[in-house]
């Protein structure tokens, strides 16, 4: 699966480093896209070379937050946390959770995390979208219950790429993030590459104070939990 799952590929043979792929759902592919396996089960390594040597920039550039992709057990953070201690860097480390092996592990992660983040898009490639939604409340909970950080992100509002005002499905997916407790919200190609960044932040942050004044409410009332 490529590009967030939009084009899909069924492998036919492995030879060498050539992979020969059957095309089952095609596109148009652009460059830099991810690529998952239905289920899970890559070998690929959280830590690239390139990982590495962006570490260090990121110790020498001082960051408050470092953000490792694709982690599958808490050693992947270790390593991560390892190379930037010795780099200098005092960051937090956030575990972006997009594979299934780390939701199968997130637990040990959670202990060696500052932070976890919901990465959607690929995570819900890997596990199927109709677990999405469990999935998404039950680490948010997890996070909670070991006093960590969960930051929720991935297609949040990302109708505002060309839009200048987000869908209703998307307002209340914001508001239900933030009334099941996420810590923030995250924009990613909303704000990054999109035609209205200021008014999508606008957006998210008029959302996210209008479900934390909810929730208030309601849980003065005894609701919500």
């Amino acid at each position: 699966l490529l590009a967030d799952g939009q084009i899909a590929f069924r492998v036919e043979s492995v030879s060498g480093t050539a992979i020969h792929c059957r095309v089952e759902t095609g596109g148009v592919l652009s460059d830099l896209k991810g690529i998952n396996r239905a289920g899970g089960g890559l070998s690929a390594e959280a830590l690239t070379e390139k990982d590495r040597r962006d570490i260090a920039v990121a110790a020498r550039l001082e960051v408050d937050y470092l953000a490792v992709s694709f982690p599958r057990d808490a050693d992947d953070i270790q390593r991560a946390r390892a190379l930037l201690e010795q780099a200098g860097g005092r960051a937090g480390v956030i575990a972006k959770i997009e594979r299934s092996e780390a939701v199968q592990n997130i637990d040990s992660i959670l202990k060696v995390a500052d932070a976890i983040m919901v990465a959607r898009g690929d995570l819900a490639i890997e596990i199927g979208d109709w677990e999405l939604a469990g999935v998404q409340k039950r680490l948010t909970r997890l996070a909670h219950e070991a006093r960590s950080v969960v930051i929720t992100a991935t297609q949040m509002m990302e109708s505002m790429v060309l839009n200048p005002v987000p869908t209703r499905a998307e307002v209340l997916d914001v508001a239900n993030a933030v009334m099941d407790g996420t810590d923030a919200v995250m924009l990613s190609a909303e704000s990054a590459v999109g035609h209205y960044p200021v008014r999508a932040v606008e957006a998210m942050a008029r959302i996210c104070v209008g479900a934390e004044n909810e929730w208030i409410t309601s849980h003065e009332r005894g609701g919500y939990g």
